[in-house]
């Protein structure tokens, strides 16, 4: 169920950028008219911190990725070092102690509850999205699935950016199994690539060759596929 309201989620968001360059955009509003959230941000990550903004649909939205991006600190920064989502739905009781130079400048934009769901496959750390609201009060346990949906949803759109590709079609649904991960890690080093970009590709050729991805996965681990530039096995 969770994969087919991913797939739900991407189709509504490519029918409003059909050309995929808006696809950030359209997911981050679509999740405000989801659930009861005052406003969506989505930012970039890497190992050292936050790397850009990539979408924001509010004021405050943008203000919280330029805080944490400055600052190098707050629930986007912490999500994506413990790979676990952030939840503060009192963000004046628990944020002054937990991020001090961060807080101020979030509650003095009206953000008063935050949710950080970490966006990354295995160890490919690709991004944070970040929901907030203007009043305190927790995600509901469905509004929390729904979240998650959409996390998973913006990880595959979040990954073509990141690796430097363009959207140019409908992602797949996140195919989570140990062999992609290994056959990932194989690709970036033939194809002398990092992560993201190693996991695109295989992405990319299984859809091209009409495969599945764990199909052309395990090809690659046996090494009856090539992703080397001077090696066209496969």
């Amino acid at each position: 169920m969770a994969s087919r309201r991913v797939a739900e989620i991407l189709r509504a968001a490519w029918a409003e950028s059909p050309e995929g360059t808006g696809l950030p955009a359209s997911l981050a509003a679509a999740c405000v008219r989801s659930l009861s959230v005052s406003g969506v941000g989505m930012a970039l990550m890497t190992d050292q911190g936050p790397a850009g903004i990539i979408a924001a649909t509010d004021g405050a939205a943008m203000e919280l990725e330029e805080l944490q991006f400055t600052l190098g600190e707050g629930p986007c920064v912490d999500a994506s070092h413990s790979g676990r989502p952030v939840l503060q739905p009192d963000l004046a009781r628990t944020a002054p102690l937990r991020w001090p130079a961060f807080a101020g400048g979030a509650l003095q934009a009206g953000v008063r509850a935050l949710f950080a769901f970490p966006l990354q496959v295995g160890a490919i750390r690709v991004g944070v999205l970040d929901l907030y609201r203007d009043r305190v009060g927790p995600l509901s346990a469905d509004e929390l699935i729904e979240a998650l949906s959409f996390a998973d949803a913006a990880t595959l759109v979040l990954l073509n950016v990141q690796a430097g590709y363009p959207v140019s079609m409908p992602v797949p649904v996140l195919d989570d199994r140990a062999e992609v991960h290994q056959a990932t890690g194989v690709v970036s080093v033939q194809a002398g690539v990092g992560l993201a970009e190693a996991l695109v590709l295989l992405r990319a050729r299984a859809f091209a060759d009409e495969r599945p991805l764990g199909n052309l996965a395990s090809d690659v681990l046996a090494g009856t596929v090539s992703f080397r530039k001077d090696d066209d096995t496969g």
